[in-house]
Protein backbone atom coordinates (compact mmCIF):
# COMPACT_ATOMS: atom_id res chain seq x y z
CA UNK A 1 0.00 0.00 0.00
CA UNK A 2 2.66 2.30 0.93
CA UNK A 3 4.38 1.26 -1.87
CA UNK A 4 1.67 2.05 -4.53
CA UNK A 5 0.90 5.81 -2.48
CA UNK A 6 4.48 6.81 -3.60
CA UNK A 7 4.29 5.29 -6.97
CA UNK A 8 1.14 7.16 -7.68
CA UNK A 9 2.99 11.04 -5.63
CA UNK A 10 5.39 10.15 -8.23
CA UNK A 11 3.18 10.77 -10.66
CA UNK A 12 1.40 13.18 -9.37
CA UNK A 13 5.16 15.13 -8.82
CA UNK A 14 5.60 14.51 -12.39
CA UNK A 15 2.73 16.09 -13.97
CA UNK A 16 2.71 19.32 -11.31
CA UNK A 17 6.30 19.48 -12.31
CA UNK A 18 4.94 21.08 -15.57
CA UNK A 19 3.50 23.66 -14.19
CA UNK A 20 5.19 24.58 -10.65
CA UNK A 21 8.58 25.81 -10.63
CA UNK A 22 9.62 25.08 -7.10
CA UNK A 23 7.64 21.23 -7.85
CA UNK A 24 9.88 21.10 -10.82
CA UNK A 25 13.20 22.02 -9.07
CA UNK A 26 12.81 19.11 -6.63
CA UNK A 27 11.63 16.76 -9.55
CA UNK A 28 14.68 17.52 -11.69
CA UNK A 29 16.72 17.23 -8.11
CA UNK A 30 15.42 13.96 -7.70
CA UNK A 31 16.78 12.91 -10.82
CA UNK A 32 19.95 14.30 -10.87
CA UNK A 33 21.06 13.64 -7.08
CA UNK A 34 21.95 10.01 -8.53
CA UNK A 35 24.84 12.12 -10.85
CA UNK A 36 25.88 13.96 -8.63
CA UNK A 37 26.47 10.67 -6.07
CA UNK A 38 28.20 8.97 -9.05
CA UNK A 39 30.72 12.19 -9.17
CA UNK A 40 31.67 13.16 -5.68
CA UNK A 41 31.11 9.58 -4.06
CA UNK A 42 34.72 8.49 -2.11
CA UNK A 43 33.92 4.83 -2.36
CA UNK A 44 36.81 4.65 0.27
CA UNK A 45 35.58 7.23 2.75
CA UNK A 46 32.85 6.49 5.54
CA UNK A 47 29.90 8.86 5.25
CA UNK A 48 27.26 9.86 7.85
CA UNK A 49 24.34 10.70 6.01
CA UNK A 50 21.71 13.69 7.83
CA UNK A 51 18.58 13.98 5.72
CA UNK A 52 16.70 17.02 6.14
CA UNK A 53 13.10 17.84 4.37
CA UNK A 54 13.81 21.70 4.34
CA UNK A 55 15.76 24.70 5.81
CA UNK A 56 13.99 24.32 9.39
CA UNK A 57 15.02 20.59 9.61
CA UNK A 58 18.73 21.42 8.49
CA UNK A 59 19.20 24.13 11.02
CA UNK A 60 17.95 21.01 13.69
CA UNK A 61 20.09 18.78 12.34
CA UNK A 62 23.58 21.28 11.75
CA UNK A 63 24.88 21.63 15.51
CA UNK A 64 25.21 17.71 15.20
CA UNK A 65 27.10 18.10 11.69
CA UNK A 66 29.14 20.90 12.60
CA UNK A 67 29.91 19.14 15.81
CA UNK A 68 31.10 15.86 14.38
CA UNK A 69 33.01 17.92 11.74
CA UNK A 70 35.26 18.98 14.48
CA UNK A 71 35.69 16.17 16.14
CA UNK A 72 35.72 13.49 13.61
CA UNK A 73 37.23 14.87 10.90
CA UNK A 74 37.99 11.54 9.30
CA UNK A 75 34.01 11.02 8.28
CA UNK A 76 32.64 12.77 5.77
CA UNK A 77 29.09 13.80 5.62
CA UNK A 78 26.03 13.28 3.20
CA UNK A 79 23.05 15.84 3.45
CA UNK A 80 20.07 15.69 1.43
CA UNK A 81 16.88 17.34 1.57
CA UNK A 82 13.53 16.72 0.25
CA UNK A 83 12.55 20.11 -0.55
CA UNK A 84 13.75 23.30 -2.59
CA UNK A 85 13.25 25.72 -0.22
CA UNK A 86 16.20 23.85 1.92
CA UNK A 87 18.38 22.77 -0.64
CA UNK A 88 18.52 26.35 -2.80
CA UNK A 89 19.18 28.38 0.05
CA UNK A 90 21.74 25.29 1.58
CA UNK A 91 23.46 23.95 -1.48
CA UNK A 92 26.84 25.99 -0.57
CA UNK A 93 26.78 25.09 2.83
CA UNK A 94 30.42 24.05 3.64
CA UNK A 95 29.87 21.95 6.55
CA UNK A 96 29.08 19.06 4.07
CA UNK A 97 31.15 17.24 1.82
CA UNK A 98 27.98 15.79 -0.62
CA UNK A 99 24.46 17.92 -1.00
CA UNK A 100 22.00 16.98 -2.93
CA UNK A 101 17.73 15.82 -3.01
CA UNK A 102 17.06 13.04 -1.56
CA UNK A 103 15.07 10.94 -4.55
CA UNK A 104 11.43 10.08 -4.24
CA UNK A 105 10.80 6.97 -1.88
CA UNK A 106 10.74 4.16 -4.24
CA UNK A 107 12.47 0.78 -3.50
CA UNK A 108 14.51 1.13 -6.59
CA UNK A 109 15.71 4.74 -5.69
CA UNK A 110 16.64 3.64 -1.96
CA UNK A 111 18.85 0.73 -3.53
CA UNK A 112 20.52 2.09 -5.69
CA UNK A 113 21.13 5.60 -3.41
CA UNK A 114 22.02 3.37 -0.51
CA UNK A 115 24.35 1.05 -2.93
CA UNK A 116 26.20 4.52 -4.35
CA UNK A 117 26.61 5.76 -0.67
CA UNK A 118 26.91 3.08 1.58
CA UNK A 119 26.76 5.18 4.81
CA UNK A 120 28.11 4.43 7.89
CA UNK A 121 25.51 5.73 10.05
CA UNK A 122 22.22 8.27 9.42
CA UNK A 123 20.34 10.93 10.82
CA UNK A 124 16.83 11.56 10.02
CA UNK A 125 15.66 15.11 11.35
CA UNK A 126 12.67 15.63 12.89
CA UNK A 127 9.05 14.11 10.78
CA UNK A 128 11.50 12.20 8.53
CA UNK A 129 9.58 8.59 7.96
CA UNK A 130 10.63 7.21 4.56
CA UNK A 131 9.86 3.63 4.30
CA UNK A 132 12.10 1.83 2.41
CA UNK A 133 14.72 3.75 3.02
CA UNK A 134 14.64 3.34 6.60
CA UNK A 135 13.47 -0.24 6.12
CA UNK A 136 16.98 -0.72 3.94
CA UNK A 137 19.31 0.81 6.19
CA UNK A 138 17.51 -1.49 8.78
CA UNK A 139 18.43 -4.73 6.97
CA UNK A 140 22.09 -3.75 6.59
CA UNK A 141 22.73 -2.80 10.31
CA UNK A 142 23.44 0.70 9.97
CA UNK A 143 22.37 2.54 12.92
CA UNK A 144 20.12 4.90 12.12
CA UNK A 145 18.99 8.21 14.25
CA UNK A 146 15.65 9.87 14.52
CA UNK A 147 16.94 13.41 16.09
CA UNK A 148 14.54 16.04 17.82
CA UNK A 149 11.57 14.26 16.45
CA UNK A 150 8.15 14.88 17.97
CA UNK A 151 5.02 13.09 18.14
CA UNK A 152 1.64 13.37 18.71
CA UNK A 153 -1.86 11.38 19.30
CA UNK A 154 -2.81 12.25 15.83
CA UNK A 155 -0.12 11.21 13.92
CA UNK A 156 -0.80 7.89 11.81
CA UNK A 157 1.34 6.03 14.07
CA UNK A 158 -0.87 6.06 16.55
CA UNK A 159 -4.09 5.97 15.27
CA UNK A 160 -6.18 2.25 14.55
CA UNK A 161 -5.44 2.51 10.87
CA UNK A 162 -2.01 3.41 11.53
CA UNK A 163 -0.72 -0.57 12.18
CA UNK A 164 1.02 -0.95 8.81
CA UNK A 165 2.99 2.24 8.32
CA UNK A 166 4.06 2.45 12.40
CA UNK A 167 6.50 -0.70 11.40
CA UNK A 168 9.01 2.02 10.34
CA UNK A 169 9.30 3.38 13.93
CA UNK A 170 10.93 -0.27 14.15
CA UNK A 171 13.72 0.64 11.75
CA UNK A 172 15.40 3.46 13.95
CA UNK A 173 18.51 2.10 16.09
CA UNK A 174 17.45 4.98 18.87
CA UNK A 175 14.74 7.99 18.86
CA UNK A 176 15.80 11.40 20.71
CA UNK A 177 13.03 13.37 21.33
CA UNK A 178 11.63 16.80 22.79
CA UNK A 179 9.67 16.03 25.35
CA UNK A 180 8.41 13.49 27.50
CA UNK A 181 4.91 13.49 25.52
CA UNK A 182 6.83 11.91 22.37
CA UNK A 183 8.06 8.96 24.46
CA UNK A 184 5.39 8.18 26.12
CA UNK A 185 3.77 7.76 22.63
CA UNK A 186 6.64 5.70 20.92
CA UNK A 187 6.05 3.12 24.61
CA UNK A 188 2.24 2.41 23.74
CA UNK A 189 4.02 0.79 20.19
CA UNK A 190 6.64 -0.87 22.72
CA UNK A 191 9.56 1.55 21.44
CA UNK A 192 11.74 1.98 24.30
CA UNK A 193 14.81 3.22 22.83
CA UNK A 194 14.04 6.55 23.10
CA UNK A 195 15.77 9.35 24.96
CA UNK A 196 14.14 12.94 25.53
CA UNK A 197 17.18 15.15 24.57
CA UNK A 198 15.25 18.45 23.80
CA UNK A 199 15.49 20.46 20.65
CA UNK A 200 18.62 21.12 18.85
CA UNK A 201 17.22 24.66 17.61
CA UNK A 202 18.03 25.86 20.85
CA UNK A 203 21.53 25.28 20.43
CA UNK A 204 21.84 26.17 17.19
CA UNK A 205 20.26 29.88 17.53
CA UNK A 206 23.03 30.36 20.19
CA UNK A 207 25.89 29.80 18.03
CA UNK A 208 23.92 31.91 15.60
CA UNK A 209 23.96 34.42 18.93
CA UNK A 210 27.58 34.13 19.17
CA UNK A 211 28.55 34.61 15.36
CA UNK A 212 26.23 37.47 14.82
CA UNK A 213 27.16 39.88 11.68
CA UNK A 214 27.87 43.33 12.12
CA UNK A 215 25.54 45.49 10.40
CA UNK A 216 26.75 49.00 9.74
CA UNK A 217 23.59 49.87 8.12
CA UNK A 218 21.21 48.65 10.92
CA UNK A 219 23.39 50.19 13.22
CA UNK A 220 23.10 54.21 12.11
CA UNK A 221 19.25 53.06 11.65
CA UNK A 222 18.95 52.67 15.55
CA UNK A 223 20.97 55.39 16.70
CA UNK A 224 19.80 55.07 19.71
CA UNK A 225 16.36 54.62 18.77
CA UNK A 226 13.57 52.45 20.05
CA UNK A 227 12.76 50.06 17.47
CA UNK A 228 10.48 47.36 16.54
CA UNK A 229 11.97 44.44 14.62
CA UNK A 230 8.66 42.22 12.47
CA UNK A 231 10.55 39.23 11.11
CA UNK A 232 9.46 36.48 8.28
CA UNK A 233 6.02 38.72 8.19
CA UNK A 234 3.07 37.89 5.52
CA UNK A 235 0.50 40.38 4.15
CA UNK A 236 -1.85 39.76 7.40
CA UNK A 237 0.90 40.29 9.76
CA UNK A 238 2.03 43.43 7.70
CA UNK A 239 -1.67 44.60 7.86
CA UNK A 240 -1.41 45.03 11.36
CA UNK A 241 1.57 46.37 12.59
CA UNK A 242 2.26 48.84 9.47
CA UNK A 243 -0.91 50.25 10.85
CA UNK A 244 0.08 50.88 14.21
CA UNK A 245 3.65 52.26 13.31
CA UNK A 246 2.23 54.27 11.19
CA UNK A 247 0.68 56.60 14.01
CA UNK A 248 3.74 56.26 16.58
CA UNK A 249 6.09 57.99 15.42
CA UNK A 250 8.36 57.76 18.49
CA UNK A 251 9.45 54.36 17.30
CA UNK A 252 11.13 53.03 14.31
CA UNK A 253 10.41 49.53 12.90
CA UNK A 254 12.31 46.79 10.95
CA UNK A 255 10.52 44.68 8.61
CA UNK A 256 12.26 41.24 7.37
CA UNK A 257 9.64 40.02 5.23
CA UNK A 258 8.98 36.06 4.65
CA UNK A 259 8.92 36.35 0.85
CA UNK A 260 11.16 39.82 -1.36
CA UNK A 261 9.92 39.54 -3.98
CA UNK A 262 9.43 42.68 -5.60
CA UNK A 263 5.24 43.02 -5.66
CA UNK A 264 5.36 42.53 -2.18
CA UNK A 265 7.93 44.63 -1.46
CA UNK A 266 6.28 46.93 -3.61
CA UNK A 267 3.19 46.11 -1.59
CA UNK A 268 5.19 47.04 2.27
CA UNK A 269 6.11 50.65 0.71
CA UNK A 270 2.64 51.59 -0.36
CA UNK A 271 0.99 51.12 3.35
CA UNK A 272 3.75 52.41 4.78
CA UNK A 273 3.07 56.74 5.37
CA UNK A 274 6.43 57.09 6.82
CA UNK A 275 10.20 57.73 5.40
CA UNK A 276 11.14 54.12 4.32
CA UNK A 277 14.57 52.41 3.21
CA UNK A 278 15.76 49.13 1.71
CA UNK A 279 18.78 47.51 2.99
CA UNK A 280 20.00 46.80 -0.48
CA UNK A 281 19.88 50.27 -1.41
CA UNK A 282 20.30 52.68 1.11
CA UNK A 283 23.94 54.04 3.53
CA UNK A 284 23.84 54.13 6.60
CA UNK A 285 23.55 58.35 6.06
CA UNK A 286 20.53 57.76 4.45
CA UNK A 287 19.28 54.71 7.27
CA UNK A 288 19.94 56.91 9.82
CA UNK A 289 17.26 59.85 8.96
CA UNK A 290 14.49 56.57 7.86
CA UNK A 291 11.50 55.49 9.53
CA UNK A 292 11.26 52.47 8.45
CA UNK A 293 14.20 50.16 7.22
CA UNK A 294 12.69 46.90 4.92
CA UNK A 295 15.14 43.52 4.67
CA UNK A 296 14.90 43.15 0.97
CA UNK A 297 17.91 39.84 1.30
CA UNK A 298 17.97 37.03 2.95
CA UNK A 299 20.32 35.39 5.82
CA UNK A 300 19.90 38.68 8.06
CA UNK A 301 17.64 38.50 10.32
CA UNK A 302 19.20 36.61 12.80
CA UNK A 303 21.61 39.42 13.42
CA UNK A 304 19.23 41.98 13.32
CA UNK A 305 16.68 41.05 16.22
CA UNK A 306 19.07 42.25 18.55
CA UNK A 307 18.30 45.61 17.69
CA UNK A 308 14.82 45.18 18.72
CA UNK A 309 13.12 46.21 21.89
CA UNK A 310 10.20 44.59 20.78
CA UNK A 311 9.71 41.85 18.06
CA UNK A 312 6.87 40.43 15.77
CA UNK A 313 7.41 36.93 14.35
CA UNK A 314 5.20 36.01 11.04
CA UNK A 315 3.14 32.99 9.91
CA UNK A 316 0.51 33.38 12.82
CA UNK A 317 -2.49 34.37 10.45
CA UNK A 318 -1.37 31.97 7.99
CA UNK A 319 0.18 28.63 7.61
CA UNK A 320 1.85 28.90 10.81
CA UNK A 321 4.17 30.64 12.55
CA UNK A 322 8.01 30.71 11.65
CA UNK A 323 11.00 30.54 13.72
CA UNK A 324 10.61 32.64 17.37
CA UNK A 325 13.81 31.15 18.97
CA UNK A 326 15.47 33.47 16.56
CA UNK A 327 14.07 36.44 18.44
CA UNK A 328 13.35 35.38 21.90
CA UNK A 329 17.66 34.26 22.05
CA UNK A 330 18.16 38.66 22.21
CA UNK A 331 16.17 38.89 25.09
CA UNK A 332 13.25 40.68 23.73
CA UNK A 333 9.57 39.77 23.41
CA UNK A 334 7.94 37.91 20.70
CA UNK A 335 4.47 38.48 19.47
CA UNK A 336 2.64 36.38 17.19
CA UNK A 337 -0.36 35.16 15.61
CA UNK A 338 -2.84 32.68 16.92
CA UNK A 339 -1.70 29.47 14.77
CA UNK A 340 0.79 28.33 16.88
CA UNK A 341 -0.52 25.38 18.57
CA UNK A 342 1.23 22.48 16.73
CA UNK A 343 4.75 24.60 17.95
CA UNK A 344 6.29 23.42 21.18
CA UNK A 345 8.71 26.52 21.50
CA UNK A 346 5.73 28.55 20.79
CA UNK A 347 3.38 27.60 23.33
CA UNK A 348 6.40 26.99 26.09
CA UNK A 349 7.55 30.65 25.30
CA UNK A 350 4.12 31.91 25.61
CA UNK A 351 3.78 30.27 29.38
CA UNK A 352 7.41 31.72 30.08
CA UNK A 353 5.65 35.01 29.81
CA UNK A 354 8.91 35.84 26.85
CA UNK A 355 6.00 35.33 24.15
CA UNK A 356 2.60 37.21 23.71
CA UNK A 357 -0.23 35.85 21.41
CA UNK A 358 -2.66 38.35 19.56
CA UNK A 359 -5.50 37.53 17.49
CA UNK A 360 -6.54 40.87 15.76
CA UNK A 361 -5.19 44.61 15.38
CA UNK A 362 -6.93 45.16 18.52
CA UNK A 363 -5.27 42.72 20.50
CA UNK A 364 -2.13 44.07 19.12
CA UNK A 365 -2.50 47.45 20.30
CA UNK A 366 -3.14 46.94 23.46
CA UNK A 367 0.10 44.47 23.79
CA UNK A 368 2.03 47.25 21.87
CA UNK A 369 0.90 50.09 24.32
CA UNK A 370 1.58 47.81 27.68
CA UNK A 371 5.36 47.26 26.36
CA UNK A 372 5.81 50.74 25.92
CA UNK A 373 4.10 51.87 28.66
CA UNK A 374 4.79 49.69 31.14
CA UNK A 375 9.12 49.37 31.64
CA UNK A 376 8.90 46.89 34.04
CA UNK A 377 6.51 44.53 32.12
CA UNK A 378 8.64 44.78 29.25
CA UNK A 379 11.90 43.94 31.21
CA UNK A 380 10.52 41.14 32.51
CA UNK A 381 9.08 39.67 29.17
CA UNK A 382 12.65 40.77 28.01
CA UNK A 383 14.19 38.69 30.54
CA UNK A 384 11.61 35.79 30.24
CA UNK A 385 12.27 35.21 26.29
CA UNK A 386 16.67 35.31 27.02
CA UNK A 387 15.94 33.05 29.71
CA UNK A 388 13.18 30.22 28.21
CA UNK A 389 16.39 29.54 25.34
CA UNK A 390 19.15 29.09 27.20
CA UNK A 391 17.45 26.32 29.99
CA UNK A 392 16.47 24.78 26.89
CA UNK A 393 19.52 24.20 25.48
CA UNK A 394 22.35 21.33 25.55
CA UNK A 395 20.04 18.71 22.75
CA UNK A 396 23.03 18.42 20.62
CA UNK A 397 25.53 17.34 24.06
CA UNK A 398 23.18 14.61 25.34
CA UNK A 399 22.60 13.37 21.76
CA UNK A 400 25.98 12.93 20.51
CA UNK A 401 27.29 11.52 23.98
CA UNK A 402 24.99 8.84 23.32
CA UNK A 403 26.07 8.04 19.80
CA UNK A 404 29.34 5.74 18.72
CA UNK A 405 31.15 7.18 15.88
Amino acid sequence: MYNLVIYLYVLGVAVASLFDKKIKKMWRGGHEAFRVLEEKVDPGAQYVWFHAASLGEFEQGRPIMERLRREHPEKKILLTFFSPSGYEVRKNYDGADIICYLPLDTPLNARRFLKLVQPCMAFFIKYEFWWNYLELLSKRGIPTYSVSSIFRPNQIFFRWYGHHYRRVLKCFTKFFVQNETSRALLATLGITDVAVTGDTRFDRVLAIKAQAKELPVVDAFKQGRKVFVAGSSWQPDEDIFIRFFNTHKDWKLIIAPHVIGEDHLMQILSGLERKAVRYTQTTPEEARDADCLIIDCFGLLSSIYRYGEISYVGGGFGVGIHNVLEAAVWSVPVIFGPNNRRFQEAQELLASGGGIEIGSYDDFCGVMERLMSDAPYLEKCSREAGSYVEGKSGATDAILADVTF
